[in-house]
């Protein structure tokens, strides 16, 4: 229509070719990469707030919490995802990752299953909380929790204490692990580990009967 009013008959079709030929691009009514986003955010999912803040809960490997947290390293970060036992409070899964794709929080949903005790059987129905994270939104997370047959949860928008003890548990390991010193990935990474063997066989809880995580998981399981 503009060259029309510069006297010039062109089908779109020819014009098309031409920008093709010679690599042009339209500057006006370009697609807008925010509704993009947008549009692609549509695919992505909440959920009911089904744990409603009941974190005493008396049986093992039914109701889980989980997150990712930052921890600074060399200037970046690396990325700690976690899944927490809300009966015994053992960290059941964990991943780090130097990146934020789905792999971190889809390896780590993967690797429960590395828990000779966490059966498929035991995971259905369990219950899995999480805050409204692009992570835990994402078809490809919601098809993972599906394909274990377990039940998602989320924390309200903008309201962290609604999953308070992985909150809490992320507190303590930024507190124990000196995490400040460590140049190297794979420095972090042998850190964490350490520390999630300490937290799970080595670490008293006042409110678990002065128990271990895995001391008072195998308490909670000889009692039910």
């Amino acid at each position: 229509m503009k060259l029309l009013e510069k006297g010039f008959v062109m089908n779109h079709k020819k014009i098309t070719r031409i920008k093709t030929k010679y690599h042009l691009v339209t500057k006006i009514r370009r697609r807008n990469p925010y509704k993009m986003i947008m549009k692609k955010s549509l695919e992505h999912r909440t959920f009911e707030n089904k744990l409603n803040r009941v974190f005493d809960v008396p049986t093992p490997f039914k109701f889980f919490s989980t997150d990712i947290t930052y921890i600074p390293l060399n200037h970046r970060f690396a990325y700690l995802s976690v899944v927490k036992d809300l009966a015994s409070g053992e960290v059941v899964a964990w991943n780090l990752s130097r990146h934020l794709e789905m792999s971190l929080v889809l390896d780590t949903v993967e690797s429960m299953k590395a828990n000779p005790l966490i059966t498929q059987s035991i995971l259905q129905d369990a219950l899995i909380h999480s805050d409204q994270g692009f992570h835990y939104t994402n078809p490809l997370y919601i098809e993972k929790i599906k394909e274990l047959n377990m039940t998602q949860s989320m924390s309200r928008r903008g309201n962290c204490i609604d999953n308070a003890p992985i909150e809490s548990f992320f507190g303590h390991l930024k507190d124990d692990v000196d995490y400040k010193d460590c140049k190297t990935f794979d420095n972090l990474y042998s850190l964490i580990a350490t520390y999630m063997q300490y937290y799970n066989y080595k670490r008293p809880q006042w409110n678990r009967k002065k128990m271990t995580p895995v001391g008072y998981r195998n308490h909670l399981l000889t009692t039910a």
